[in-house]
């Protein structure tokens, strides 16, 4: 099934007209919105105030600003990875330290994590647990060939890592390594990974969605698009997570209800499924496109 495109507006960027023209992307849901209406919290704002923070070298204020987006997606490895770089920035490495490794539990294949994370073993003197993130990193690595999104992205962790545990120092500040990824680039990002998805080069989409996730934080057309990229690579509970996620954020976003529903039905869930349709027939008051293919994978699947 082709991906059908979200014009990406968020509360960090506004796109111009031009700029969407020019891109000339698919046909968007809703009308062109993120989301069918408003969520009463929006964690992009607060995940924009967090970014602005860190840049102004405001730690504290960075830090209460990613524990307001934790309050709502206590989950998300990136806002997790931001959280630990502002406490660090702070002076706070216990909190730190504890961030970086919920950030990794929450996603393992967070590079960034885990090189923070491995960094900051080093700096304190672990050299077991540094080795033990930069055995992970090295697997990675190995697993991923000339070609991979994040090749460049793990041979630069690996050899930080190797360099730390080599020559141990005393614990830092957030690392001047992290680059916030901008609006100009997250846009590109989201873009990209739209046309990545309609060739079905999922894995290259993922990395591209990344980016996106970094500039604009949890939103949930992003996270909607991280869930279908994951499902059509087979990894069903990671895309859950992220239908779920894009759902508590946007709980009437109408992709992230259709795809959550026909991910039910692959999963034998046609219960599930209904319930679903149920939402999106609530949401779509005069009926929409989400809500009608929806419906046929239910037909078709009660029919098989």
């Amino acid at each position: 099934m082709r991906a059908r495109s979200i014009l990406l507006v968020s509360s960090l960027a506004l796109l111009s007209l031009t700029s969407i023209a020019a891109a000339n992307p698919p046909a968007p849901v809703g009308g062109g919105g993120p989301s069918a209406s408003a969520p009463a919290y929006d964690p992009t704002a607060d995940y924009k105030a967090g970014i602005d923070a860190m840049l102004k070298n405001d730690y504290r204020a960075a830090n209460r600003h990613f524990d307001n987006v934790l309050n709502a997606l206590p989950r998300d490895s990136n806002v997790l990875l931001l959280s630990g770089l502002a406490k660090a920035g702070a002076n706070d490495m216990r909190g730190a330290q504890r961030a970086y490794e919920r950030s990794v539990r929450a996603d393992q294949k967070n590079v960034d994590a885990r090189r923070e994370l491995g960094l900051l073993y080093a700096k304190n003197g672990d050299a077991k647990k540094a080795g033990q993130e930069l055995a992970a990193l090295k697997t990675q690595l190995t697993a991923c060939n000339s070609a991979c999104p994040n090749a460049d992205k793990l041979k630069v962790a690996v050899n930080a890592l190797e360099t730390a545990i080599a020559t141990p120092k005393p614990a830092a500040a957030a690392p001047s390594s992290m680059i916030f990824a901008n609006a100009k680039t997250g846009d590109a990002s989201y873009l990209t990974a739209i046309g990545l998805v309609n060739t079905h080069r999922y894995e290259e989409a993922i990395a591209q969605l990344k980016t996106a996730e970094l500039a604009f934080g949890p939103h949930p057309d992003v996270l909607t698009y991280l869930g279908f990229s994951n499902r059509k690579l087979g990894r069903l509970d990671e895309a859950e997570r992220y239908y779920q996620a894009a759902l508590k954020v946007a709980p009437e976003h109408k992709g992230a209800t259709e795809y959550y529903g026909e991910l039910k039905i692959e999963r034998g869930d046609l219960a599930g499924a209904k319930q679903m349709l149920a939402r999106l027939t609530e949401i779509c008051a005069f009926g929409c496109a989400e809500e009608q293919e929806l419906r046929r994978w239910l037909d078709a699947a009660e029919r098989s």
